[in-house]
């Protein structure tokens, strides 16, 4: 039977999404929240009717089979899945949809479309599965010196090549996809352990090229800590790091690539570091009548270096949109996993924690209770909640989120200017509506700790106005933005760069290594095609 093909609006895979009574269930939370008694509600065209501009370039015949100009190809690698991208999409705008999608088999093929796209001076923006929320892979060549685009989907690199079972690692392709992974590692015993939300739909090298963050609240909290080697395939040529489980030889060669969005090179191989499954669990919820006790709490527990794999704090407001709680205390979320070991010592040594911070635990412990109540609550809106986005960008809804992280020291402060400029912003571009009921919401969560600071998560819930969504949003957003960079934090800790967070990202960075990293494009990319206006400037001359 063949594979449904994914989506070209919202997520997953055709005839993949909400229920009908998800849908009813969440719709019915934001006509509460909002009050209002019903929602407009607009569909995204259907694919024929959204008008694309022929393409400028076709391949030549000596190039790989393997690519498309057809309509579904170059709607679907037109957008990722922000809420900016939904809102274009729901009105049919595809200005920037590529000219040619090129699917290669290969190293050597990718190789070629990569000479290819040089010698034709196109833009060629590699793609993993398109749920990048930071706009990293709309093909946009206005005022670059590309004069078309080409979208590099690596799906078809899906193989675990090679597994070390002595050193506890795997050679993989950079375009398989999270599910896949796994289930070729499982006969093994062995896990990757690296689960963003995206995780059903994102892959090895899209986590590597845009430094995601994954299952792991403390410790292995970012993909980097897996990464081994690196194949990168460049306009220069290719780049195969050494592999070794560390090493003081100067700047890191990998350390170049990870993080670097495309504008380097397509990077089609990784050794990884992996782990055994895991067979000892522990975790549960625990309540706290104040966030901030939660959170010194969690520093606690993160300085302990007890090292959970999940230790999320939801803030009252956040704990009551995912069902998790009903507005009144905030939740801590906590899990501890090992292959090797049981858990009651560092459970019970979480838990004092806890207790000495006035957290109170939901539920006895079990071995299943991270799956039980508050816990499984989240955990169930946490993995759906990307199928509910094409349903509430429809009815006018902006629910989009930004994320940080700061130290411990500047955190009651940082989060207090946070939150204070995020509801006068979302006020502002909602009419003055600030608080009372129909009002916007903003809630907070952590998505990971570490023994010097959180990164904290925030969610934005507010109507939108029709036909104005996306100022609406960008609005917003460049406030919020410019306050976590004021007060100190990271534009981004896990979502990436792209286009979307690039002016804070020029603010935050140094300008001689701004400068260190336009030397490194020149010369990996002379012809600047790979990714242009990601991370730094466009080239305007070849």
């Amino acid at each position: 039977m063949a594979e449904r093909r994914l989506k070209y609006f919202g997520w997953g895979r055709e005839g993949e999404g909400l229920t009908a009574e998800e849908e009813a269930f969440a719709l019915d939370r934001y006509r509460r929240l909002f009050a209002v008694d019903r929602f407009d509600g607009r569909n995204p065209p259907a694919l024929s009717e959204i008008a694309l501009r022929p393409p400028r370039i076709a391949p030549p015949p000596a190039l790989p089979p393997h690519r498309s100009s057809e309509h579904y190809d170059r709607v679907a690698h037109t957008y990722g899945k922000s809420f900016s991208d939904y809102a274009r999409g729901l009105v049919g705008q595809y200005d920037n949809a590529p000219d040619v999608v090129a699917y290669p088999r290969d190293e050597a093929e990718v190789t070629a479309v990569v000479d290819w796209a040089g010698g034709v001076q196109a833009a060629l923006i590699p793609f993993g599965a398109g749920s990048s929320v930071v706009g990293g892979v709309e093909p946009k060549v206005d005022g670059t010196s590309c004069r078309a685009a080409i979208s590099l989907d690596l799906r078809h690199l899906d193989r675990v090549v090679e597994i070390d079972r002595t050193s506890r690692a795997a050679r993989i392709e950079a375009g398989v996809f999270g599910p896949a992974l796994e289930a070729q590692l499982k006969p093994h015993a062995l896990t990757l352990r690296h689960f963003p939300q995206s995780f059903e739909y994102s892959t090895l090298g899209g986590w590597i090229a845009t430094r995601s963050g994954g299952h792991f609240a403390s410790l292995y909290t970012h993909i980097d800590d897996f990464v081994e080697s690196l194949r990168v395939v460049t306009p220069r040529g290719l780049v195969e790091t050494r592999r070794l489980p560390g090493s003081g030889a100067g700047p890191s060669p990998d350390r170049l690539f990870i993080g670097s969005e495309g504008i380097l090179g397509v990077i089609t191989e990784a050794w990884v570091r992996l782990q055994d499954r895991p067979r000892f669990r522990a975790g549960g919820a625990v309540r706290f009548v104040d966030f901030f006790a939660a959170a010194r709490a969690v520093r606690a527990i993160a300085q302990a270096g007890l090292y959970p794999s999940n230790c999320r704090i939801l803030d009252p407001q956040e704990a009551q949109n995912t069902g998790a709680g009903d507005g009144t205390a905030a939740i801590l979320v906590l899990a501890f996993e090992s292959g090797d070991h049981p858990l009651d010592a560092w459970i019970g040594r979480a838990l004092e924690c806890c207790a000495d911070h006035g957290g109170a635990p939901e539920l006895p412990e079990t071995a299943d209770a991270h799956r039980e109540g508050a816990a499984g609550m989240w955990r169930t809106a946490f993995i759906r909640m990307p199928y509910a986005r094409e349903h509430l960008v429809g009815r006018a809804i902006i629910a989009d989120t930004f994320e940080t992280a700061i130290t411990w020291d500047r955190f009651p402060d940082f989060h207090a200017e946070v939150m204070e400029t995020a509801k006068r912003a979302v006020a502002e571009a909602n009419g003055g509506v600030a608080e009372g009921r129909g009002s916007p919401r903003i809630s907070c969560r952590f998505t990971h700790v570490y023994p010097d600071g959180p990164a904290p998560y925030y969610t934005v819930l507010a109507p939108a106005r029709r036909g104005d969504e996306v100022a609406q949003w960008d609005e917003i957003k460049a406030a919020v933005s410019q306050a976590v960079i004021d007060a100190g934090g990271t534009i981004t800790h896990h979502h990436a760069v792209g286009r979307d967070h690039r002016p804070w990202y020029d603010r935050q960075r140094p300008d001689p290594f701004a400068d260190a990293l336009r030397a490194a494009k020149r010369e990996l990319d002379p012809k600047a095609v790979l990714n242009p206006g990601v991370l730094i400037d466009p080239a305007t001359d070849a």
